[in-house]
């Protein structure tokens, strides 16, 4: 179970975006790294194909490691790290400031 899930805000707190707030599109498990929406921005270059009409540079995110980011609390809304707790045999999130679970 990760602390971090697809939809959190996250808080990045190392690299060149820290400081940066942004949304977990992306989590890849296998390899602990996650997608956050403009942070770790790239540029490829792309071909024009079938589905990929345009070709040219795009612009993407690329992935963090999900170490460098910390979870922002919906209820006290800073970042915060997450305990687990068991709640009716269901594994939950916990913030360790305030509390609350989500």
């Amino acid at each position: 179970m990760r602390s971090v899930r697809k939809g959190d805000r996250v808080q990045v707190l190392s690299g060149d975006d820290r400081g940066k707030i942004g949304r977990v599109l992306v989590v890849i498990p296998e390899k602990d790294r996650i997608v956050v929406e403009n942070v770790n921005m790239i540029t490829k270059h792309q071909r024009a194909t079938q589905n990929l009409r345009q070709p040219g540079i795009v612009k993407r995110e690329g992935t963090v490691h999900i170490s460098n980011v910390l979870p922002i609390c919906p209820e006290c809304d800073a970042p915060s790290r997450v305990r687990f707790v068991d709640v009716d045999n269901k594994k939950l999130r916990k913030c360790s400031r305030c509390g609350e679970t989500f």
